[in-house]
């Protein structure tokens, strides 16, 4: 699932490239024909992003909600667009590019207020300007839930996914399974600031860097074209810092990463 820093970089690119002009918007696949219908032809405002959720604002207050989820995915293309190919939920045209949506868990048309109800759900996003890392505190601090599963609940903090959660622990020496109370404030804020400039540079690069430069070699990264990361789809492997295996184990659900010597 694409995590948050993918986001932001879509909301900018689509920004840069529709923004502030009409645009044609249609529903290939017809389960988004109605809300295509209301956008098209409207003059698509901005872009924004919160967490793992993108949104398209348009004038007349009208708002397409989008969650990539595990399969979604946007194409670009320089216009004329062919003919969809697949499953195409939403196709959006603009006078130079076109986009084409498919397999998002999420694609709705909102009233601009309606935006509210979707971010009450979610915790502060470390990329946004307006993100209150207070928040997300008080929410780990209360609960006897494990680090490791908090830092993945999006009501918590907006936009951190598998890799993210994984790395960071790592980077901070946190055992994963250290409960929310037994966190100090202190090694959250360290931990905060840590994230938001390692997301950031997600939102640079278009792609997850986490290896300091003095641990950025020797074994190669999980997967082609990946930066190398700690533990990360490293289980069974030697841990870059101090040699130790590096484990795995489901924990709500999801794949965890982490190594047993650094992170106590």
């Amino acid at each position: 699932m694409p995590e948050g820093h993918t986001l932001h970089r879509l909301a900018r690119l689509h920004q840069k490239r529709f923004g502030r002009a009409p645009v044609v918007v249609s529903s290939p696949q017809g389960r988004f024909a109605d809300g295509a219908a209301a956008v098209n032809g409207q003059v698509f405002k901005r872009a924004s992003a919160w967490g793992k959720h993108l949104f398209h604002h348009y004038d007349g207050g009208r708002v397409v909600h989008i969650h990539l989820g595990l399969y979604g995915t946007f194409t670009e293309a320089v216009t004329p667009l062919g003919l969809p190919v697949g499953q195409v939920r939403m196709r959006l045209v603009g006078a130079e590019y076109g986009t084409d949506l498919r397999g998002p868990t999420v694609c709705e048309l909102l009233a601009e207020p309606e935006i509210a109800d979707v971010v009450a759900r979610l915790g502060p996003d470390p990329l946004r300007k307006d993100a209150d890392p207070g928040l997300a505190w008080s929410r780990i601090n209360k609960s006897r839930r494990t680090i490791g599963a908090l830092l993945m609940d999006q009501s918590v903090i907006a936009g951190v996914g598998n890799v993210y959660r994984s790395e960071l622990l790592f980077r901070h020496h946190i055992d994963p399974y250290r409960p929310g109370t037994h966190v100090g404030q202190d090694e959250f804020a360290a931990m905060w600031t840590d994230l938001v400039e390692l997301m950031k540079v997600g939102v640079r690069r278009g792609k997850i860097v986490v290896v300091r430069p003095e641990h950025d070699h020797g074994a190669p990264s999980y997967g082609p074209g990946r930066p190398r990361t700690y533990v990360y789809r490293r289980a069974g492997e030697a841990c870059r810092v101090c040699g130790a295996t590096v484990r795995t184990a489901e924990l709500e659900a999801r794949n965890l990463f982490w190594c047993p010597d650094c992170q106590v």
